[in-house]
């Protein structure tokens, strides 16, 4: 049986490990990160698991079934934070699959899978741009010359990064996970206002959202702002507002099925009040649940790019960070979610994901799922208000918990 009371105690310990600021401040691989990721080392130890590391930090924990030959019953999430995040995005998904370890082991079951509970480096763009790179390194997606070419704000390379925690981004390729797996099972936090708004307890996920996100530096000429008059000026801070504007028109104007875009980065230089800002660099994130949609608004954006350039004197680069592929969560699992959703008498709806989520890296090949819990407070996350009520993390794990043990039997075929 699922013990509330440890879950208080876990979430409680998870929010001491942040670096300084408001909210949860525990980015990729820093101090906060790696402090985070040891308790979930200890906990998974405590719980009986046998724990593993891959060459990327990921952290594997074995509950051993009874015929070690099966494919393993796969859940995880991450333990990583946006700046001034939350405690429960990513969190809910690792603590609530411990706990469910926990609570087989308190029931003396047994199964025949063995089941592997993972949590996932770096699942945040918060620091690198890209996002989910734990999950991609596991599913053989992370080359060297990635880790290269990803840097934080202070420029460190993820490559740098990675030799810093002792482990070894040369064989990245290695990490690869290459045990065969029958299912891939995520809980998470809705990160919108959808189950809140319509009261119910649980979200079964039909498909994930995924980004494109890239760089755009415009470029125009930093002149002396009183010595330069207006017709004579190359603004790169001016053509860099129409374009982000652009962006919300463009993005809006496709509703089936939507499109969402965001600039979430604008970078300017030199930044003296005195000066016409001369270079500008913005991050973009386009997604949708739809590819073809994605691309179509890509495409016009990067034409309204280069017309708002041309017609402002401006020049501009575009820098690709990353290309993610919207999936479909495996039928069979939406049904066995479901079917123990409707056991335990909760309300629940079906919904799509429109943030991107480790699941999504593995829903081409395993059968996967996602459950979603609400997430409180009118759907704020990535932010220090961020919140989940005790009871539906409970619901949530005890779901799981029903789902996995169902996982983990031979006789369940997931077709």
């Amino acid at each position: 049986m699922i013990q509330r009371d440890r879950l208080v105690n876990d979430f409680e310990a998870m929010s001491q490990f942040t670096a300084s600021g408001e909210g949860i401040n525990r980015l990729a691989f820093t101090d906060a990160d790696w402090a985070g990721r040891q308790y979930i080392i200890d906990r998974m130890v405590d719980a009986g698991l046998t724990v593993e590391t891959d060459g990327f930090g990921n952290v594997i924990g074995y509950k051993v079934g009874k015929n070690p030959d099966l494919p393993v019953v796969m859940v995880g999430s991450h333990t990583d934070s946006v700046p001034n995040g939350g405690n429960y995005d990513g969190v809910v998904g690792v603590l609530s699959a411990i706990e469910s370890v926990r609570s087989m082991n308190d029931d003396g079951f047994e199964h025949d899978h063995t089941i592997a509970v993972v949590s996932f480096m770096c699942e945040e763009s918060g620091r690198f741009g890209d996002s989910t790179l734990g999950s991609k390194a596991m599913r053989g997606e992370l080359t060297v010359q990635d880790l290269h070419r990803l840097r934080d704000k202070q420029g460190t390379s993820l490559y740098e990064v990675l030799k810093g925690r002792n482990l070894n981004p040369d064989e990245i390729e290695q990490v690869e996970y290459k045990r065969p797996v029958k299912s891939f099972t995520e809980i998470h936090i809705e990160q919108g206002k959808v189950l809140e708004h319509e009261q119910k307890r649980i979200g079964i996920v039909t498909g994930i959202a995924a980004p494109e996100r890239f760089y755009v530096t415009i470029r125009g000429n930093a002149d002396h702002s009183g010595a330069t008059p207006m017709n004579l000026r190359h603004d790169a801070l001016c053509g860099a507002s129409k374009i982000i504007l652009g962006i919300e028109e463009i993005a809006a104007m496709q509703e089936e099925p939507p499109v969402v875009g965001t600039v979430g980065i604008v970078e300017v230089t030199p930044g003296a009040m005195n000066v016409i800002p001369g270079v500008v660099k913005l991050g973009v994130d386009i997604r949708s649940i739809s590819e073809v949609a994605r691309n179509s608004v890509v495409t016009l954006i990067k034409e309204f790019i280069d017309v708002t350039a041309e017609k402002r004197g401006l020049s501009y680069t575009i820098e690709p960070v990353a290309q993610d592929h919207p999936v479909a969560m495996h039928p069979a699992m939406i049904r066995e979610i479901e079917e123990v959703v409707t056991s335990l008498g909760v309300e629940y709806m079906a919904l799509p994901s429109g943030a991107g989520h480790d699941a999504m890296h593995w829903a081409d090949d395993v059968p996967t799922g996602m459950i979603f819990i609400p997430c409180l407070g009118g759907g704020i996350s990535h932010n220090p208000a961020e919140f989940a009520e005790m009871d539906d993390i409970v619901t949530g794990a005890e779901v799981l918990d029903k789902v996995l043990r169902k996982l983990s039997l031979e006789d369940t075929k997931l077709v």
